[in-house]
């Protein structure tokens, strides 16, 4: 089954700013960037089923690309940084911060989730894909999930993973098996 995930547009949020599952604004610029995400996807042709992440930033690409029945589904859902969001990571005060550099995989945010967490959800979802007969899907999501597929893929190590995202309004296309 080809996997095809899809990063959402780039966000109306100061640079540093740690906003995970906060509902944000796209950029003014999201018409621009939503068709040549549209046309990306255009070259797959048909697709056997579409996936979101609910929140609106993913939810309102999936409408722009035609499939406004996309399935909500919230293991697609960014990171929770919990008392973080919406903060700036270089203000942020919180003593688990210096842990959470240090190792985001099993460190969680104050109130939040790590990045283990994240990878469970984002690995029960594929899993689940898996047991499907799909052949071709498209995902609408965050970086911090396309990251996650990446490791359970092998494309990527953890240690990688916050350090090659996909670009605001990228594909990146996986088989599974």
């Amino acid at each position: 089954m080809k996997v095809v995930f899809v990063r959402h547009t780039s966000v109306e949020v100061p640079g540093g700013t740690a906003y995970g599952r906060s509902d944000v604004p796209l950029r003014a610029s999201f018409p621009l960037e939503a068709s040549v995400t549209r046309a990306c996807l255009a070259a797959y042709g048909l697709f056997d089923a579409a996936y979101t992440s609910p929140s609106t930033r993913c939810t309102r690409l999936a409408d722009y690309c035609g499939y406004r029945g996309a399935t909500r589904d919230e293991r697609l859902m960014e990171i929770d940084l919990g008392d973080w969001e919406m903060q700036r990571f270089d203000e942020i005060a919180d003593p688990r911060m210096e842990l959470w550099r240090a190792d985001a995989f099993t460190t969680a945010a104050t109130r939040g989730e790590s990045l283990a967490d994240q990878y469970g959800r984002v690995r029960n979802f594929l899993e689940e894909m898996l047991k499907t007969d799909h052949e071709q899907v498209v995902v609408f999501t965050h970086g911090g999930v396309i990251a996650c597929a990446r490791i359970f893929s092998g494309e990527i190590s953890v240690e990688e993973a916050l350090d090659r995202e996909i670009a605001y309004g990228g594909v990146f296309e996986m088989d599974l098996d």
